[in-house]
C-alpha cells in the first residue's frame, strides 16, 4: 500500500481518496454498527442541555444528525474528507435536519472563540499528527466550562475483531501496513496515560477517561464488503492480483466465523470514553 498515512498530508490524501469513498459506500453498515456510540453521545449532549455542538471527525454525519434531530442543538460536523462531508450535507438537506458541515482539518482550523457548548466525537480524534495542537485548537472554540465527550479505541489486543482481517491476510500479502504505536490511526489513543497527557497539555481540565466495552452488531450479509473494503486490508486488496485476492478473501471470511451468530456478526468494541471541561 503506497503512501505515508502517519502525517496530516497523508491523512488528508487517505480520507479524500479511497478510504473516504469506502466509508461513504459503507455508510449504512457503519452507522448501524456504531449506533450504541451515537446513542451515548446523544445522551451526553442532552444531559448537559448543550445548545451548540461540534462533532469532530463526523464522517458522513450520522452522529451529528442524530444529535441535532434528538436534542435540538445547533450542530456543526467537521471532517477532513470533502466527499464524506458532501454526503453528510446531502443527508441533512434530504431529511430536513438543521445540522451543518465543514470540510476541514480540526487540528488547524480556527474556530470562532467560545462558539460551542460541547465537543463530541465518535472515533474521530485519533488521526491528528499533532494531537496537543488539535485539542488546544478545539478548546479555544468552547465556552468557559464547556464539555468534551469523545470515544476512541483502546489497544489492538483488546479489539481482536478489528484486526482479524489483517491477521488472516498477512500470510498472503507482503505489503500489509504496520500499525505504529501512537501514530495517527485507529489505535493511536490506546495508551490511557498518553491520552490524559494530551488533554492536560492542551489545557483541558476535569479529565476523565473510562474504559467501556460496547456490544456492536452488523449484518452477516454486509461482512464481505466490510472486511474487503475498509481498513488496512481494504486498501491493500485493491492492488492485489485476482488469485491472491481470492485466497485472502477465503481466509479472512473463515477467520470471522467465531463472531457470526445466525444472520448477525457480533463483537465487543473496547474503547475509552473521554470527557473533560474547558477552563
Amino acid at each position: 500500500m503506497k503512501g505515508n498515512y502517519h502525517t496530516a498530508e497523508g491523512q488528508a490524501a487517505l480520507w479524500n481518496g479511497r478510504a473516504g469513498q469506502a466509508w461513504i459506500e459503507a455508510q449504512e453498515t457503519l452507522d448501524r454498527m456504531f449506533k450504541p456510540f451515537e446513542e451515548r453521545l446523544v445522551q451526553a449532549v442532552a444531559g448537559r442541555s448543550a445548545k451548540s455542538v461540534l462533532d469532530v471527525g463526523c464522517g458522513t454525519g450520522g452522529t451529528t444528525l442524530a444529535v441535532a434531530r434528538q436534542t435540538g442543538a445547533a450542530c456543526l460536523g467537521v471532517d477532513i474528507s470533502r466527499p464524506m462531508i458532501a454526503v453528510a450535507q446531502t443527508r441533512a438537506e434530504e431529511e430536513g435536519t438543521p445540522a451543518h458541515f465543514l470540510a476541514g482539518d480540526a487540528q488547524n482550523h480556527v474556530f470562532e472563540p467560545a462558539s460551542f457548548d460541547m465537543i463530541i466525537s465518535r472515533f474521530g480524534v485519533m488521526f491528528f499528527d499533532d494531537p496537543v495542537a488539535a485539542f488546544t485548537s478545539l478548546r479555544s472554540g468552547v465556552v468557559h466550562g464547556g464539555a468534551l465527550c469523545c470515544f476512541a479505541w483502546r489497544g489492538a489486543a483488546e479489539n481482536p475483531f478489528m484486526t482479524t482481517a489483517e491477521r488472516a491476510a498477512a500470510p498472503f500479502l507482503s505489503d500489509m501496513p504496520v500499525r505504529k504505536p501512537d501514530a495517527p490511526g485507529q489505535f493511536a489513543f490506546a495508551d490511557q496515560a498518553r491520552v490524559r497527557r494530551i488533554l492536560e497539555d492542551s489545557g483541558w481540565r476535569e479529565i476523565d477517561i473510562q474504559p467501556v466495552d460496547i456490544s456492536c452488531v452488523l449484518y452477516k450479509s454486509a461482512l464481505h464488503d466490510y472486511v474487503t473494503r475498509l481498513g488496512p486490508l481494504g486498501m491493500v486488496l485493491q492492488e492485489a492480483d485476482a488469485p491472491t485476492r481470492a485466497k485472502v478473501i477465503d481466509a479472512v471470511r473463515a477467520a470471522f466465523d467465531p463472531y457470526v451468530q445466525g444472520e448477525e456478526v457480533r463483537f465487543t468494541a473496547a474503547c475509552w470514553q473521554m470527557s473533560a471541561k474547558a477552563p
